[in-house]
């Protein structure tokens, strides 16, 4: 195997500390054509579908990518932006954020790239973004605050399989959770008073969490256990009671049982239970996209609505605002003080290199 390293090293490059933030993914375009590679990439990931490869081998290339492509992009086209995808662009703003906050307290050795799990910007392509311009510590944060092995595992695979290849490797941490951050918590807090104080209570507030395979519980996944805990921890610090509030859960796949209760089948059932009106939000993602603002704010708006709700409200995601941006510089200064708050040694690295034979 051929190791790749890089051809235009110099000596003269300033050591700097990476950090990379990352989300799922989105297609390029909102168009099947677009969506049937991402799909591919997606759903072959046996992180996510966990089912004998050539059999699923013929599921996914004889009938879903046959069939569901189009379905898909009709979906996206209802969520697309002049940016683009809205989660491609909420990441790329936090990035952004993010790369501003911490180069402002820590300086310009300071390095924030951001990638997507399936689809672009590739992990591949970002590490060695900020590889090539000197990291030689990466601090990785997946944008998903509830660990699961089908998101924030898989995410540490391609970080893994993308070293593989490496010949000079980073020194490396990654952030594998955060939902009961305190920091989360309160931000959490904050936006559904705020919401509260604008447009009143609701009959119930749902906390909707994307769904996961009943059988990755059963095997030990926490995301479930985790998800629940999110919940409790803003219930508690609101001062609901159990009535006032449902964790649910969204977006399944297949046919096999997923974790319940579904979002669309319990908002379906509330008016016939005499729940009239309804907040919804989701914690578990940290910026709008498909999920969230065509799934729960028009798909699932329209089964309540429809079974007899006559108040349907989505409190939107933290996206790229600035206390959000704050939790994430918390978390890498957490994970990552020592490095942050370690000036980096200046020396004229080039010319000692050069006496010892190098040629740059």
């Amino acid at each position: 195997m051929k190791y790749r390293g890089y051809a235009d090293y110099s000596h003269a490059q300033t050591p700097k500390i990476g950090v990379l933030i990352t989300n799922l993914g989105t297609p390029q375009a909102a168009t099947a054509k677009a969506l049937r590679p991402y799909l591919k990439q997606f759903l072959w990931d046996p992180r996510v579908v966990e089912v004998p490869r050539p059999l699923w081998w013929l599921i996914l290339n004889g009938i879903i990518l046959n069939v569901r492509p189009k379905r898909s992009a009709a979906a996206y086209e209802e969520v697309w932006t002049e940016r683009g995808s809205p989660l491609l662009y909420h990441t790329q703003d936090q990035a952004h954020g993010l790369a501003g906050v911490l180069s402002e307290k820590f300086g310009e050795h300071i390095l924030v790239d951001f990638a997507m799990r399936y689809g672009q910007p590739s992990i591949d392509a970002a590490v060695d973004r900020l590889l090539k311009q000197g990291a030689r510590k990466l601090i990785v944060l997946p944008l998903y605050p509830q660990y699961s092995a089908a998101t924030t595992g898989s995410t540490f695979d391609a970080i893994a399989d993308e070293f593989k290849s490496r010949r000079w490797l980073p020194d490396f941490r990654f952030i594998s959770h955060y939902h009961d951050h305190p920091k989360y918590i309160e931000i959490l807090v904050e936006r559904i008073r705020a919401h509260w104080a604008k447009h009143g209570r609701a009959d119930k507030i749902l906390f909707s969490y994307h769904g996961m395979p009943q059988k990755y519980l059963e095997q030990g996944d926490p995301y479930h256990c985790e998800c629940h805990k999110t919940t409790r921890l803003i219930t508690n610090a609101l001062g609901l009671n159990k009535d006032d509030f449902l964790t649910t859960f969204q977006s399944r796949f297949g046919r096999d049982p997923w974790l319940q209760p579904y979002t669309d089948e319990t908002l379906k059932a509330l008016p016939g239970k005499g729940v009239k009106s309804v907040q919804i939000i989701c914690p578990g993602f940290s910026s709008d996209c498909l999920e969230t603002i065509e799934e729960i704010g028009g798909e699932n708006r329209d089964y309540f609505l429809e079974s007899g709700g006559e108040r349907y409200e989505y409190i939107p995601c933290l996206n790229a605002e600035a206390d959000h941006l704050e939790l994430l510089q918390t978390l890498v200064e957490e994970h990552a003080g020592d490095w942050l708050h370690t000036k980096p040694l200046i020396e004229d690295s080039e010319s000692l290199a050069k006496a010892l034979g190098a040629t740059k």
